[in-house]
């Protein structure tokens, strides 16, 4: 089940009872905190713990100082995602690691058709075609290949074709020629 109170939780600022009096806003005193403050409270420290909770020990230590879900989730964002120049830049690492992408001497056809899956699974925040994918899988295949790619390539439309479809078609076709 999925607590969206929580996730709520993470996404506010951190939680501060507060009261008006004589136009000042201040912190109400815990004795004067109502249920809805106690839950608002509960609800919050339920989110801060489930994040932490999810760290392993040796990664935790390094997030300590965050007593609020939404500065620790915003800390884990700003490390893992990592700014503009950051994602930009591991956009650039993969588009270039998709387009060196070819067939290792010796790799067998099931390995090759792995790394691209894990490759385009990475590549996610990066637009390709279908097209695009299909193209490269086919034209990554070893020279032993290139009949069946010519075949491929005008027989299938590869604008339409997912990328396990396409893989299929390859599978089939090396099932064919041995």
């Amino acid at each position: 089940m999925k607590d969206f109170k929580i996730w709520r939780s993470i996404l506010r600022d951190p939680i501060r009872i507060t009261v008006t009096i004589g136009g000042q806003l201040v912190d109400r005193s815990v004795e004067n905190y109502t249920d809805e403050d106690f839950e608002l409270i509960e609800e919050h420290e339920k989110a801060l713990a489930t994040l932490t909770m999810a760290l392993s020990l040796d990664i935790a230590q390094g997030f300590r100082e965050y007593t609020s879900a939404k500065a620790l989730w915003e800390a884990f964002i700003e490390v893992y995602e990592g700014n503009e120049d950051m994602k930009e830049s591991r956009q650039d690492m993969l588009r270039q690691k998709f387009n060196m992408f070819n067939y290792i001497p010796g790799e067998t056809l099931e390995a090759q058709l792995q790394r691209f899956t894990v490759l385009t699974t990475n590549m996610d925040i990066i637009f390709l075609t279908k097209s695009e994918i299909n193209k490269k899988i086919l034209n990554a295949l070893p020279r032993s290949w290139d009949m069946n790619v010519v075949v491929i390539k005008k027989t299938k439309d590869l604008n339409h074709l997912s990328l396990a479809e396409i893989m299929a078609v390859i599978k089939a076709c090396d099932i064919d020629d041995k």
